[in-house]
Order: structure tokens, then sequence, then C-alpha cells
């Protein structure tokens, strides 16, 4: 019964979602060949057929030697229940329209080299047109007459599209899988660090491990300041000088996800035990394995940056590296403690609402700055109503490689006249992923079988992406996703570290080292040599004493 209720409600859900664009299709054929091009309709005055079965299919006619801005010289027989195609100019959508319906055509195609708007007239003249009326692309109807010929068949459609699109389910997977894996990563590196440390015979881990190689901890709240303020810096530098500083942040991504992404292959690689064959030439040694890693991640980063602008497939690999950068960042960057998490999250979330809600106020065009930025040239001020679609193919405007994309599935029309995408930035997902990873490693200290900080942060970290998509999706504009993503995920952690008696623990972090036998916490540092300790302790303000037993850790209390 339950089930019953919910598949009953997610289907009036999707129903009340449902939106007539004013994008729609021109399907041509001849009967063996067909093919479909973008077109442009008013749905309020000259509604189309919703579905390709349920269209009518007239046969066209090619008239784009004439304006119809009257009907002299034109043969009514000749055109009497078929589709014309007119060249735009001289007169009014309404006036061609009126004179193709009283010639008897059934439908009018408006072959257009200037920019496709949505037809419209005076209020006085909507009532008077009663064929199907639409705009195309001159240079698509040339395509098409190319194939066809004079034996051209067309039906004109415009499938409804819905807000609610199954690319955001992919975003969302992408998201959650990605925070997921980032963390469990942190978490087993930790462990491995911690293990070959014990391992290391008290001496501290004298030997760098694969696990913390490269690692970088922000562990002073300073250093957190000074990172928000130059990103805060880098972001109105970016809004100023786009057009040169994009080369350079795509010049640096590249480098950056090859690097994250021979990270994560080489992780997997070990993982599954995949061996290494070495090699030496003139002492020095190579790794087949490492060097068809590099090679595959540095083809597939270069392949990228040289065709970054073709929409059609190119997300694929954005997204991958995306993934794959994310990942790398969220294992390489470690933050300290729990107090570190609660700055730098909520002076990230200011800085995301600030730039996004605020900066409109400031700007000329009345774009935020956040959205200038990561839209690159194609952000503008407020839309006009209804679409505007170029009539030639425009050069390609560069955009920073910034964001998870996913075309929109079910925008068949929208995808035909121009590529629809949802889009989530690569800082939502880092962001909360920081803390997320700092919960696992959090449970490794603790040496928590189930992971309880790591789960539940998880959790919180798909319920603010869930209320994001809701909010978004009912007010129908882009949401700063840091601001519900934030409150969730840091909320979460510290109710967890306060129900379980933690949170001196969890919010001092590194400063303090588990000490097992019946869930006793001790938090120190890390295994430290006996001789270094007292200097450790002094520099921390500490009071120290040595534990007889082990004689390598010390009991702090601030």
């Amino acid at each position: 019964m339950e089930g019953t209720v919910a598949v009953v409600f997610l289907s009036l859900l999707c129903l009340a979602s449902e939106i007539n664009g004013q994008e729609a299709i021109s399907h041509i054929s001849n009967g063996d060949t067909e093919r479909e091009f973008c077109i442009v309709h008013n749905h309020s005055w000259t509604p189309l057929a919703q579905s390709l079965n349920s269209a009518m299919e007239y046969q066209l006619v090619n008239m784009t030697s004439s304006l119809l801005c009257d009907s002299s010289g034109i043969n009514a027989s000749s055109v009497m229940g078929k589709a014309l195609v007119v060249m735009r100019g001289n007169c009014d959508f309404s006036q061609k329209a009126l004179i193709a319906q009283g010639l008897g055509a059934m439908a009018l195609l408006i072959a257009s080299n200037k920019t496709l708007t949505i037809p419209s007239a005076n209020e006085s003249e909507y009532a008077k047109v009663n064929i199907s009326l639409a705009l195309m692309r001159y240079k698509d109807f040339l395509e098409a007459w190319q194939v066809f010929g004079n034996e051209m068949q067309v039906k004109l459609y415009a499938p409804p599209s819905t807000k609610i699109d199954p690319s955001i389910a992919v975003i969302l997977l992408i998201s959650i899988g990605t925070v997921v894996l980032g963390g469990y990563w942190s978490g087993a590196c930790e462990r491995e660090r911690l293990n070959s440390g014990a391992s290391g015979g008290g001496g501290g881990g004298g030997g760098e491990s694969k696990a913390d190689s490269g690692e970088l901890s922000l562990y002073s709240p300073l250093k957190v300041v000074i990172f928000v303020a130059l990103m805060c810096g880098m972001l109105v530098l970016m809004y100023f000088f786009y057009k040169v500083l994009v080369y350079v942040i795509i010049v640096i991504f590249c480098l950056a996800s090859a690097s994250a992404l021979y990270s994560c292959f080489d992780a997997v690689m070990d993982k599954i035990g995949c061996g290494t064959l070495r090699f030496s030439v003139r002492n020095w040694n190579f790794s087949v394995r490492s060097l068809l890693l590099a090679a595959v991640c540095i083809s597939i980063s270069v392949v990228w940056g040289v065709y970054r602008n073709e929409d059609r497939w190119i997300w694929i690999l954005q997204d991958l590296l995306g993934i794959a950068f994310c990942l790398n960042f969220m294992k390489t960057i470690s933050l300290s403690n729990f107090k570190i998490c609660v700055i730098l999250l909520s002076l990230l979330l200011v800085y995301d609402v600030f730039f996004v809600f605020i900066t409109p106020f400031f700007t000329k065009n009345g774009v935020s700055i956040m959205v200038q930025v990561a839209l690159g040239p194609d952000a503008s001020g407020e839309k006009t109503q209804g679409v505007e679609i170029p009539a030639e193919p425009q050069p390609p405007s560069e955009k920073l490689p910034v964001v998870m994309r996913v075309p929109r599935l079910l925008a068949w029309a929208q995808n035909l006249c121009m590529m629809q995408f949802s889009i989530l930035g690569y800082g939502d997902i880092i962001v909360p992923g920081l803390l997320v990873a700092y919960c696992s490693r959090f449970d490794v200290w603790i040496k928590s079988k189930r992971k309880v900080y790591f789960v539940s942060c998880c959790i919180a970290y798909f319920l603010g992406m869930i209320l994001t998509f809701i909010v978004m999706l009912l007010s129908g504009m882009g949401q700063p996703a840091l601001l519900y993503l934030v409150p969730f995920t840091v909320i979460t952690s510290a109710v967890v570290a306060g129900c379980r008696g933690e949170m001196k623990q969890f919010w001092a972090g590194t400063t303090y080292q588990v000490r097992g036998g019946e869930g006793e916490l001790y938090w120190c540092f890390s295994i430290i040599p006996k001789n270094v300790i007292p200097l450790v302790a002094v520099i921390f303000d500490c009071q120290y004493r040595f534990i007889k037993e082990k004689n390598l850790s010390t009991v702090c209390s601030f």
C-alpha cells in the first residue's frame, strides 16, 4: 500500500513539473531517411502536438524564394493541405501566417538567418491564425533540402520538458559517490600511516609512507582565513580578467587533473594487487605500470583540453577528471580538527552566499560574480521572456572547468537547439568532503568499527543535497549548495560527537591520541619518540606525564 502511494505521489509530482517549452522539433523524412531539426514556436499562440506519433504529417514545399508578404504569383492548389517554408523578413509573422492560411496551407515554417525568437503578434491577431507556425534555422533547411530534395515530409511537435530530469539523479550519484570514496580513501591512508608508524619500532614513522606522501594539513585558523581570503581575491581577479586568466586555469586544471587521475588509478592498481615491472636506464629506475598510467592520464587530459568546447560528449571526460581532482584533493588536504572544519566551512558558506546573492547588487549586468565566473561570457543579465537560438554556429566561449556537467536527458527539443546541462560545482563536493574525510580519519583514530562519524556525515551530505535540489526545483533558480550542505554536515557531526561524549576529542582532533582499553580515550600526539615528547608538550602548552607501559604517549589537558 505504501509503495503504491509513493508511486502515485511521484507520478503526480512529475506531471506537475512538466512545462511546455518554446523549443520544438521539425521531423523531416522521405520514407527511408529522417532528420530532426530545432524550431521555435509560441505555445500559447500556435500549440503543437506533444509527440511524434500524434503529430500530423505534411508535404513540405520549398518557398524560400518568397517572403510571403502577399499572395501574388502563388498557385493555391500547389500549397493546399501542405506545409510551407518561406524566408523571414519584410512583414510580421502574423501576416505571413494569415496569407499561408488563406492559401490553404496547414503549417508554416519561417527560415531565418537571424537569431530565432518566439514568434509573436498583436493580441487581436492571435485568434485569426489557426495553422502551425514556427521558426527554423535557414542553414538547417538547406541541409534538409540537400538530403531530401523535393520529397520532404514534415511533422512538427513539441515534447514537454520536465523540471525533474534524470540528470539530477546522475549529479547526485556523482557527488555522493565522490564524497564517500574521497572520505574512505582519506581514512584508509590515515590507517596505513598509523600502521607504518607503529611498525617503525617507535620511531614515529621515520620513513615516509605512500599514504602521507605529499599530504598537506590545515591546522591553524590563521591559515584557514588566509586561504579563504586568497579564494576571494582569485574570484575577483577572474571576474575582471576572465579572458586572460581562464586559459591559465585551464592549463592548471589539465596538469592537476592528470596528476589526480594518476593517483586514483595507481591506488586502484595497488588495491587489486597489480604488480609493477621495473627496469633501469642509466641508473634511473622506471615502472612499466607507472609509465602506462601516466600516458593514459596525460592523454585523457590532453584530449579534454583540445576538445573542451565540444558539448555533445566532452562532458564525460570533464566529469571523469573532475571526480579524480576532487578525490585527490580530499585525500591530499586534511583538516586537523573539527574546530578547523567549522571555521573553514563557515567562512566558505559566507563566501558562497555573498558572491551569489549579494554581488548582483554591485555588478553592471545584475549577474553575481560567482555565476559570471562560472558561466563565463554566456552569463548575462535577466533573460527576456522566452528563448533565443542563434541562427548560425557561434564561436565557442571558454568556460572554467569547475563544475560537473550532465546533459538534461529529457530535454529533447532543448538539446537539439542548444545543449542543456545540470551542473554542480567542484566546491560543493570538496568543501563538505573535507569534513567527511576528517570524520573518516577520526573513526580510524578511535578505532570505530562501525565508522559512525563517517557514515553519519555522508548521510547528512546526502540529505543536504536532496534539500538543495528540492529548493532549486521549487524556486526555479540555481542555489548555492553550501548554504544547505554546511549546516547539515557540521551540525550532524557535532550532534554525533556530543551524543557519544567525544566532543572534546572530536573538537581538538590530532592534538589527542587514543589509548585503548574499555573505550577510554586519550588524545595526544601520534606515536612520538620518547625524547621528543617533552619538547612537543611544551610547544602545545600541555601538562604531560609518561605512561609506564607505553612510554610513548602523553595525556594533555587544555
